[in-house]
This record gives C-alpha cells, structure tokens and sequence, in this order.
C-alpha cells in the first residue's frame, strides 16, 4: 500500500498534440515580445493524489477529445465566454478520475514533485475538487494579469489544502500561466465576478 501523498506533474503544454503545441508556442511568442523578455517554454499542471491504496488523477481539459467511457468528470465550464459555454467545443472539464492516466506524462521533462499528506488531508483535498470555481478559461477573474485555466485549478486545490503553491515553481525556465489565481478564497463565490449566464445552459 502507498503511503497518502500527491504529486505534482509538470508537462508541456500541447506534447504530444498537434495544433495546441504550435497556437500555445505562438501566444508565448506573442507575449514575450509584449513584455520584451525571452519565451520561454509553456507548462502546465496535473496532480495524483494516492489515498492509502486508490490513485486519482486530478486535471483540467477540454471537454472535447477526451477517451471514451468514465473519466471522472466532476465539473465543467465555459472557455473564452460563459455563453460559448453552451456549445461542447467551448467547455472545459474537471476531473477527478480514479485510477485514471495522464495522457502527456510520458512528455514530463522532470520527475513529479512529491507532497506528503495525511490521509485525512487527501480525503480533504479530494473532496473539494466538485467544489473549485467554475470560471471562464482564459479570462482574467482577479485583476492580476493572468487567467484562470488547468494551472488554477491545481494551484487552487493546494492552496485551499495549506500548501503554499507559491514556492512551487515551474522547473528551470517554464512558464506556467495561471498558476497566480489560487489566492481566490475557497468560500467565495467567484461567478459573480463574470458576466450572467442569461438563459444560456453554461454547465
């Protein structure tokens, strides 16, 4: 049986893909020369979690293109807008996928970053995953010039578990947009600071 713990994966963003690793390298570029520094390559961030002998994988993706069968969906929301949200091609999902896999882990560029937990915390930290914000990918909810997206997801999750997400960097010279969002306070309902859904099914 594995000791309760959960580990931290940083992966490029898009490996194995086709069309996000080349649209995610040109935004990177774009900014780059927007804020007159080097790019630098994207990374974003998947957890597992292993509570005594069950594993979960804990990630944010797109709703689209995913494998076939239960993957252990817990949320979703929009991207771009909350009206796109309505069409499947723009909404996310949060999963919480028991036994699951990481499609791009074979990708990971270091070795994940093992944070100790008691079972009680990773029975916590499970838990909440239903409960994150279901904000807009790709919009910037707190003022703070940067978007919510995967990254937030994860930093969210270790942030409301009393781990301080801040010291938790993206290796060498990685850029790992979002991962600023997790000072959004747990009990707080973020929608408000979106615009209404209307009559429009967002979820």
């Amino acid at each position: 049986m594995t000791d309760p713990h959960a580990a931290l994966w940083w992966l490029p963003v898009g490996a194995g893909g086709h069309v996000v690793i080349h649209t995610s390298r040109w935004w990177e570029l774009l900014n780059a020369l927007r804020e007159r520094r080097g790019a630098r390559p994207l990374l974003h961030a998947a957890l597992e979690v292993f509570d005594g002998h069950p594993r979960y994988v804990i990630e944010m993706t797109p709703a689209w293109g995913g494998p076939a069968g239960s993957r252990g969906v817990v949320a979703t929301g929009p991207v771009g807008a909350r009206w796109l949200g309505a069409s499947r091609l723009f909404r996310y999902e949060v999963r919480c996928w028991r036994d699951g896999t990481i499609p791009d882990r074979d990708w990971a560029t270091v070795p994940p970053l093992r944070l100790a937990l008691s079972s009680v915390e990773a029975d916590a930290l499970l838990a909440r995953v239903p409960e994150v914000p279901q904000l807009v990918w790709g919009r910037d909810v707190l003022g703070i010039d940067d978007m919510w997206n995967s990254n937030s997801l994860i930093s969210w999750l270790l942030h409301t578990s009393g781990i301080n997400e801040a010291q938790l960097s993206p290796p060498g010279h990685g850029s790992a947009p979002g991962w600023r969002e997790s000072p959004l306070p747990a009990s707080e309902d973020p929608r408000s600071r979106d615009e209404p859904c209307g009559e429009v099914s967002c979820f």
